[in-house]
């Protein structure tokens, strides 16, 4: 979107177009964009969603994870929806993504409900940040007011998406400036990665930790021995299973609380990514952690806070983007149903921080 501003120069007035900065379209976005247009917008994304979690109930921690892979690449915008076609290299083809997001078939269910209730209207990215809202309150966390008025994007960058996304063997400096290139602080980052309440990851991306941590040929000193013992059950070191998929959370692996940052005391995050925020020496994440651990509630309203901002990263509103009537497809493509999204997901990873 732009604007016109006028500037007096010696009596001379002059216009110029200044496109909005990311800040000014985000302050654009209102929980109350649908009111007046789509008003059940809410109760049919909770619906599906509900449905769906019934028999799937992973389904919850894998929309949160494609909201988070959307808003680090090129902002929330629904590009990861976005399909293959003659113009479009998919994001779901990024090492990040690739065989381990799922739930884009659901996403698609979503948006024909939407639809058939109030067509050309609300937007994919605005149904991510909707369903990610969603997951949270159904997997037992909390709930808020998500702001709404996202366009979708005409493009996707899967460059950016293999720069962008964190990985799971990432330490904690690279977490940070991952986190901090997006607009992010320390303290999102402890918050956001407690998504991982949540949700599972597949052996290969903790396979390390487990036999031969940097190369050391020894397993990763940081990885509880009790712990470790139970994973090396599930993921063999002959490589195996290196696609079986573990818990995330091995306490409350389907709820969202704050074991997680327990976990992390006691040495059993599963990813390296995770453990990095407690056991990396001097680290002021590790404050943090102790607190969420103690309060719940304390956790609650940061996650609460922190997930409203990441929404809020490079969003498109106005007349930037467009509405898409089909999630995985820009409208001048929106026929070309060839491959769906639902063949990208034969995989199965979970949570906020990407593995290779």
């Amino acid at each position: 979107m732009k604007f016109l501003l006028a500037i007096v120069l010696c009596g001379v007035v002059v216009l110029g177009t200044f496109p909005l900065s990311s800040d000014a379209q985000a302050s654009q976005l209102d929980p109350s964009f649908y009111r007046d247009t789509c008003p059940t917008v809410h109760s049919i994304v909770r619906d599906v969603l509900r449905n769906v979690s019934k028999t799937d109930p992973r389904i919850l921690a894998s929309l949160m994870r494609v909201h988070f892979h959307d808003c680090f690449v090129q902002g929330c915008d629904a590009s990861i929806l976005l399909n293959d076609t003659a113009t479009i290299v998919s994001e779901q083809g990024a090492a990040p993504n690739n065989n381990s997001i799922r739930g884009l078939n659901v996403v698609n269910d979503i948006k024909t409900a939407v639809e058939a209730a109030c067509p050309n209207t609300v937007s994919c990215a605005d149904i991510l940040a909707l369903a990610a809202e969603i997951a949270s309150v159904l997997g037992g966390g909390p709930d808020w007011k998500v702001p709404l008025g996202r366009r979708d994007s005409l493009t996707a960058n899967r460059t950016l998406a293999n720069q962008n996304l964190p990985a799971a063997f990432f330490t904690l400096p690279q977490l940070t400036t991952a986190f901090a290139n997006q607009g992010l602080n320390i303290t999102d980052l402890v918050t956001l990665s407690g998504a991982h309440t949540f949700g599972r990851a597949q052996c290969q991306f903790f396979f390390a930790r487990l036999y031969n941590f940097n190369g050391t040929g020894n397993p990763d000193p940081t990885l509880d021995s009790s712990y470790r013992q139970i994973l090396q059950s599930q993921c063999p070191i002959d490589g195996s299973k290196n696609t079986s998929v573990v818990n995330l959370d091995l306490t409350t692996p389907d709820t969202v609380d704050n074991k997680y940052y327990s976990n992390l005391q006691a040495q059993k995050g599963l990813l390296q990514s995770d453990q990095e925020l407690f056991s990396t020496p001097n680290a002021s994440t590790t404050a943090i952690v102790n607190n969420f651990s103690a309060n719940q509630t304390l956790f609650f309203e940061a996650f609460k806070a922190s997930m409203i901002k990441m929404g809020n990263i490079g969003v498109l509103t106005g007349t930037n983007g467009e509405i898409r009537k089909q999630c995985n497809f820009v409208n001048s493509n929106s026929m070309g149903l060839a491959n769906v999204a639902s063949n990208k997901e034969s995989f199965s990873e979970d949570g906020i921080v990407s593995s290779y």
